[in-house]
């Protein structure tokens, strides 16, 4: 049996904030009097990730992902519920818990902007008290995966967004974490550059066996590292399980790709969405596919066909539009 390495128990966070309403009077009223409002940024959320799981924690902004990975990095005290990982309770910030974890925030930096990605990697050693050996062999070893050579020596300030991602990854990781928490990794670079991103999320889970929890919004980071999702709306969890489950739990539909030899016009199996041509796309109803698939088989002369799930941006808000909450 595998050991669940994050396990949270109806965790939720409630922030106080102050109301004011507009106007000098009500400015100098709020002086003497301050009116408070309670803000549930998380519900009581609850869910377990396994020992080298990489799971996508998904929602809109405003959902509650950041919160909640503040919680499990030790950065926030929960208002109620509990958690552990790797069998630590995260905001008692205990030393050995705190070398055993990483927290990378897309939109935050880590590095000292004046100084060369260097110089931060022997902070990053001071700070987590790493043997010289073990460090130089892990900086290295990252520096060459993630192409940083040629930029280790320069001043922070002066790399792109692309090229400081990588270096932020590369020193959150030295201290070689067993559970990644990651908070939009992937944060405004380019394609290519998110690709060489989640390439070595994946190499680096598989030479560690890390546990990783990935918040974005760029669902090709999922499709590429994710076989689980946690959908959360509202500080409530919607939907936990497979990627493969989720279209199947939200979207009622299905799009079937057909080439016949000679156009045609194929209204009567499905609502047309594109027509180029001998091609025709289809939305179908899911309990329909096979039926509408023989038939098509049987009416025409079908060069090409293929049945597919809508694409996972489209299931997410129509995940979000449903508002179901898993049971």
């Amino acid at each position: 049996m595998v050991e669940d390495v994050i396990r949270v128990d109806g965790l939720g966070k409630v922030f106080e904030v102050p109301v004011r309403d507009p106007g000098l009077a009500a400015a100098a009223k709020s002086l003497g009097k301050r009116r408070r409002r309670e803000v549930t940024a998380v519900g009581a959320v609850s869910f377990s990730i396994a020992a080298g799981e990489v799971v996508g924690f998904l929602g809109p902004n405003g959902a509650g992902k950041t919160t909640t990975l503040k919680m499990l990095s030790g950065l926030l005290h929960p208002s109620h519920g509990d958690c552990r990982v790797l069998g630590f309770q995260p905001w008692r910030r205990e030393r050995d818990y705190l070398q055993r974890i990483t927290l990378v925030m897309g939109n935050r930096n880590q590095l000292q902007w004046d100084l060369p990605a260097l110089d931060s990697f022997q902070l990053t050693r001071a700070i987590y008290r790493l043997p010289e050996r073990p460090f130089l062999a892990q900086r290295d070893e990252l520096i060459e995966l993630l192409d940083l050579g040629p930029l280790v020596d320069k001043p922070v300030r002066n790399l792109s967004l692309g090229e400081r991602m990588k270096a932020e990854i590369a020193n959150s990781l030295l201290h070689r974490p067993k559970v990644l928490f990651l908070d939009e990794p992937t944060l405004g670079l380019d394609v290519t550059m998110q690709r060489r991103i989640r390439s070595f999320l994946a190499d680096y889970n598989q030479r560690h066996g890390a546990s990783v929890m990935l918040t974005t919004h760029y669902m090709a980071d999922v499709e590429a590292l994710c076989e689980r999702v946690i959908v959360i709306h509202h500080g409530a969890i919607l939907f936990d399980g497979p990627l493969r489950d989720l279209a199947e739990r939200f979207a009622s539909h299905k799009t079937l790709v057909v080439t016949l030899d000679e156009p045609a016009d194929l209204s009567a199996f499905g609502q047309v969405m594109e027509q180029t041509g001998a091609r025709t796309t289809l939305r179908i109803e899911r309990s329909r596919t096979a039926v509408v698939t023989a038939q098509l088989l049987s009416e025409h002369d079908v060069r090409d066909l293929t049945v597919e799930d809508p694409p996972i941006d489209d299931v997410i808000e129509l995940a979000f539009a449903s508002g179901a909450v898993e049971q």
